[in-house]
Parts: C-alpha cells; sequence; structure tokens
C-alpha cells in the first residue's frame, strides 16, 4: 500500500526531519544508561526488557492487532526492526571492538541504498552515495575505529544488523501502513513481534539475569522502555512513512555520534582533534542526505509529490482491514 503523503513544504519537511531525526539521537543514551544503569551479562535480556513491555502496552492502548496479510508482515518488520537487530548489534557488540562495531553497523545507509533500488525503484545518486561513505567515515572518526584482529562472527553479526535495519527501513516504507492504522499502533505489532522473537534466545543464552529488580536498573528499564521504545518508535515509523527512503536511512548515524558525546560529557571521556573532526563529517553526511540536488537542475523548490494514501486520521486507531 503507498506510504502517507510526504509534507507539502520545505518548512514541514524540515519539521518532521528533526522529529525524526531525534529518535536516532535518543537510542544514542543506550550505551549509557546500558553500562551505568542496567545489570551486566544480558543484553539479550535487556532487548526484551526494552521491546516487549513497550509493545504490549502500545497494543492494549490502541486496542489495535494486525489482521490478514498484515500478521505475518508484523512479524518480518518486527523481526528485522527489533528482534534480529538488538540480537545480531549485541551479538556484534560482544565480539568486536566498540568502535568497530559501530563503524560496521553504520554501513546500513550504503544498504539501504541498494535495497531502496531494488524494492522501490529509488535510484542511487552519486551525491547520495558519496556521503554515505562520509558518514561511515565520521562514525569511524568519533568512536576511533582503528586495525585491530577480526573476528568473523562479529564481522558477520554488525554487518548483519546494518542489512537489518536497512531492510526494515525499506520494507517499511513499500508496505505503508493498512488503512486506519496509525503510527503508534503499528510500533506496537512490531515491539510486540520483535520482543517475542527475541525472549526464547534470550532466556536460552542468558535465563533470568540477576539484580534486575534493583532501583538502578530499573530506572534503566523504564528509561529503555519509555524514551527507547514507546515513545520513539511511532515517531520512527511516521517519519519513515513520510520522508525519502534512503535520507531517513543516514538519520541513525547520529546514535553513535551521540553516545560518545555523552560519553565526553558525563564520563569524563576524551575527545581527540580527529574524533571532533569525525563529528563534524557524520553531521555533515546527515544534513547532506536530506538534500537532493537533482532538485535544483529541475528549478524545483519541493519534491515532486510521491503516490500516496492520507496520513490517517487523528483518533482513536482502529484495526486496519487486509488489502
Amino acid at each position: 500500500m503507498p506510504s502517507p503523503r510526504p509534507p507539502d513544504t520545505a518548512a514541514a519537511r524540515a519539521g518532521l526531519t528533526a522529529l525524526t531525526a531525534a529518535v536516532p539521537a535518543a537510542w544514542g543514551t543506550t550505551y549509557l544508561v546500558t553500562t551505568e544503569l542496567l545489570p551486566p551479562g544480558a543484553p539479550l535480556a535487556s532487548g526484551v526488557l526494552r521491546a516487549l513491555p513497550a509493545g504490549l502496552v502500545l497494543l492494549a492502548l490502541t486496542g489495535t492487532l494486525p489482521r490478514g496479510h498484515w500478521a505475518w508482515r508484523a512479524l518480518v518488520l518486527g523481526t528485522l526492526n527489533i528482534g534480529a537487530l538488538f540480537a545480531l548489534l549485541f551479538a556484534a557488540a560482544y565480539r568486536l571492538p566498540g568502535g568497530v562495531a559501530a563503524t560496521l553497523t553504520a554501513v546500513q545507509p550504503l544498504a539501504a541504498v541498494v535495497l531502496a533500488f531494488a524494492l522501490l525503484g529509488e535510484r542511487p545518486t552519486a551525491w547520495r552515495l558519496g556521503w554515505a561513505l562520509a558518514g561511515i567515515a565520521g562514525v569511524a572518526l568519533v568512536v576511533g575505529a582503528g586495525p585491530a584482529p577480526v573476528d568473523p562472527l562479529g564481522t558477520a553479526a554488525g554487518t548483519g544488523a546494518a542489512v537489518c535495519l536497512a531492510a526494515g527501513i525499506v520494507l517499511t516504507k513499500r508496505w505503508g501502513r493498512p488503512e486506519g492504522v496509525g503510527p503508534t499502533a503499528f510500533a506496537a505489532w512490531q515491539l510486540t513481534a520483535g520482543g517475542l522473537v527475541l525472549l526464547p534466545v534470550a532466556l536460552a543464552l542468558e535465563g533470568v539475569p540477576a539484580g534486575m529488580a534493583e532501583p538502578r536498573a530499573v530506572a534503566g528499564y523504564l528509561w529503555l522502555g519509555v524514551v527507547g521504545a514507546a515513545l520513539s518508535y511511532p515517531l520512527w515509523f511516521h517519519g519513515i512513512g513520510r520522508l525519502p527512503v534512503v535520507a531517513v536511512s543516514f538519520l541513525p548515524l547520529l546514535s553513535p555520534v551521540v553516545a560518545a558525546a555523552l560519553g565526553h560529557l558525563l564520563l569524563g571521556e576524551d575527545l581527540t582533534g580527529s574524533q571532533g573532526a569525525g563529528f563534524a563529517l557524520a553531521l555533515a553526511a546527515v544534513a547532506a542526505a536530506q538534500l537532493d540536488p537533482r532538485l535544483r537542475r529541475r528549478g524545483a523548490g519541493e519534491p515532486r509529490p510521491e503516490p500516496a494514501e492520507p496520513e490517517p486520521a487523528v483518533g482513536p486507531e482502529r484495526g486496519g482491514r487486509a488489502t
């Protein structure tokens, strides 16, 4: 089904882009919260506690369940955007130096360019390909990725996480949302599906982590569940539905940048001159990806409207019918 209508003006698009960019910026707090508040050695359980309670709460609030072919679509999207993504990210983080893992996952704009061409017919441009490479370089400078022994499984996990994130963005854009279903219900489906996919893996590999009920851990899980999931994912899927898919795919580059900035400001981690240059380069890549030089060559001030359906009306979100 076509995605909701894109913003009508440059100002509206800039506002929506800023709102959507706040989501990966919020996700950038995950490293700080995990290391300072959560019990150690339970990354998969933390992923479940971040996704599943938030999904169930949003399901209860919206009263909407997927129907027809949206049952399997929600499972696929939830696995890509939540379940498999969390598992692969944690696997990469455990088997690779943090800088290498972050740089591997930063290749997802390139994966999104390829998938957007294959599934959506969006032709890659030299402009966005070039800025995708610049963004990877910027993240590598920020997180300090350098020569390190290569762990094949960790490398595969990091690359797989990047592909999952890109595929989730592109498929979300391709399938849109069913009629009458808003982004909150859409996020509820995926958070619940992803949490349920991850739950048996977490129980098998980690069991029930000790220290989950300590006040610090409860505060950390509440932050990740409320801010990092229940509030973030509806905004994220709303942005994906209304903004160009390749442009959106650059926004997750903000996560490692925010993580490094918080480490410097709150944990006293030093930042070098090269890391400062990396910050500037990564942010420039995110900003430049939102532009399309082809518009200036056409002499137009706005993108051509995409075939679209109206944005679902504000109000109680009903179950969508299969189409």
